[in-house]
C-alpha cells in the first residue's frame, strides 16, 4: 500500500499540481457544527439520498421543494407518526416521486432519529461518531435505518457534512490497486480492511476521511 503522500502526488499530477488539487478538497464540519444541525435537516438529507438511489438525481433535486412541503418540512415527530391517511395522500401527491416503499422510509427513519434522542440526538450520535470507526457508523445505519445499507448512507453523511468516505467506483478501484481489497467491499472483513487503510492514511497525512476519499478518487 502506497504512503498517502505518493497517492496525493498521483492525484496532483492529474489535476494541475498540489495546490490545484488541494483547492478541490473540502473539509468536513466539526462535531460541534454537526451537533447543531436540526433533526429535520438530517431526515431531509437522508430522505433525499434514499429517493436518489436508483433514480435520476436531477429529477429528485428539481422536485425537492415539493418534497419539503409534502413531508411537513421533515418534522421528525410528524413524519414518525404519519398515519395511513397521510401515507395514502402522499401516494397521490404529484409534488413528490410516488414510490410507496421509499415514502415508508421517511416514517421509519424519522422513528429511528427519534430513538437517537436517548443518546443526545442525531447530531450528537451521527456527527460525533469517531471517524476511525466510520464503518461502524455505516453498519449501525444499515441495521437501524431504512434503506440505508448501501451508498445512500454514505452520500447522506457526506452531504450533511460529516467526515466520511464514499466507496465510489473510482475510490474502490484505488483501494483494489493498493491491495486493500480485491473487489467492491460487502463483507465485514472487507469493510474493516477499508477502515484500517483509511486510518493509516489519516495518520500519515493528518487529513480527514472526506479529503482522503476525494484524493483516492482523483488519483486514477
Amino acid at each position: 500500500m502506497h504512503h498517502f503522500d505518493e497517492i496525493f502526488a498521483m492525484a496532483a499530477d492529474r489535476h494541475g499540481g498540489p495546490d490545484a488539487l488541494s483547492a478541490k478538497l473540502s473539509k468536513p464540519k466539526s462535531p460541534a457544527e454537526l451537533a447543531a444541525v436540526p433533526e429535520d435537516r438530517w431526515l431531509s438529507l437522508i430522505t433525499k439520498c434514499v429517493f436518489q438511489a436508483g433514480f435520476n438525481w436531477k429529477v429528485i433535486e428539481n422536485k425537492w421543494d415539493g418534497f419539503e412541503v409534502a413531508f411537513d418540512g421533515f418534522d421528525v415527530g410528524r413524519c414518525a407518526f404519519m398515519d395511513d391517511e397521510k401515507f395514502d395522500a402522499l401516494l397521490q401527491d404529484t409534488r413528490i416521486v410516488r414510490n410507496g416503499t421509499k415514502i415508508a422510509t421517511v416514517r421509519d427513519n424519522a422513528a429511528f432519529l427519534l430513538e437517537l434522542r436517548e443518546n443526545g440526538g442525531a447530531g450528537q450520535v451521527l456527527g460525533g461518531w469517531p471517524s476511525t470507526d466510520y464503518v461502524g457508523l455505516l453498519a449501525m445505519l444499515g441495521k437501524r435505518g431504512s434503506r440505508l445499507g448501501g451508498a445512500s448512507a454514505q452520500y447522506a453523511m457526506r452531504f450533511v457534512g460529516r467526515d466520511s468516505f464514499i466507496l465510489s467506483q473510482d475510490v474502490t478501484a484505488r483501494l483494489i490497486a493498493e491491495g486493500v481489497i480485491d473487489k467492491a467491499p460487502s463483507s465485514k472483513k472487507a469493510m474493516a480492511a477499508v477502515q484500517e487503510a483509511f486510518n493509516t492514511w489519516m495518520e500519515q497525512s493528518g487529513r480527514s476521511l472526506t479529503e482522503i476519499s476525494r484524493v483516492l478518487a482523483m488519483s486514477l
